[in-house]
């Protein structure tokens, strides 16, 4: 694992992951089920475009994106007082060095042992996963990149929502997904490459 140390959101963060497969976007490339998503030609084009431009794409987000933004550090401090752990900020992880693919997680803790990822959620969305007690459908290829990326033991998937319990999951490795995304996000890499260096005239 190679931690690069940059605040998440300020600009060098930005150019660190511009034009780079990042875990919170790989359920754009494959699906749970190992088959590809309708999103991945938009993600690689989108990549290539940042490549060419060295512009970043803008993501789209809504008022509720921007609270959950906003409540980060909320949740972040209350899963350290409930865990006893402390949380370290950082700003992108590398598997290796030849930094193909990244994920930025919302925390490394406990001495890097394990990392975190937090997701600040409406009340009806709290519900539903507090009934469901698991972690959501649509984090799970999230989740399991940050671990293969990472190479820790295990994640914490936690919700949060003023007012309602957290959910606090533990998340193992799960090795024949995580084979899956490793194998359908080099094929990736190789075709945003090849794609990207055409499109130079190389």
């Amino acid at each position: 694992m190679i931690v690069v140390d940059c605040i998440q959101g300020e600009e060098a963060w930005f150019s660190e992951k511009l034009g780079k497969p990042s875990s919170s976007n790989i359920s754009k490339i494959v699906t749970a089920g190992g088959k590809k998503s309708t999103q991945r030609e938009g993600y690689l084009h989108s990549l290539i475009a940042e490549r060419l431009t060295g512009e970043r794409s803008e993501g789209y987000k809504n008022e509720n994106m921007e609270e959950g933004n906003r409540r980060e550090q909320e949740s972040r401090d209350m899963y350290s007082f409930l865990s006893g752990h402390e949380v370290e900020q950082v700003g992108v992880v590398y598997k290796d060095s030849d930094k193909r693919f990244l994920s930025s997680p919302d925390g490394l803790c406990n001495n890097r042992e394990y990392g975190l990822e937090l997701k600040n959620v409406l009340p009806k969305t709290q519900v539903k996963y507090l009934l469901r007690d698991k972690t959501p459908s649509e984090y799970v290829i999230q989740v399991q990149s940050s671990l293969m990326i990472s190479g820790l033991p295990f994640w914490k998937f936690v919700s949060y929502c003023p007012n309602l319990d957290p959910l606090i999951v533990t998340v193992d490795r799960d090795a024949l997904l995580i084979k899956m995304i490793e194998d359908s996000l080099n094929k990736f890499c190789d075709e945003l490459d090849f794609l990207t260096n055409k499109l130079k005239g190389k």
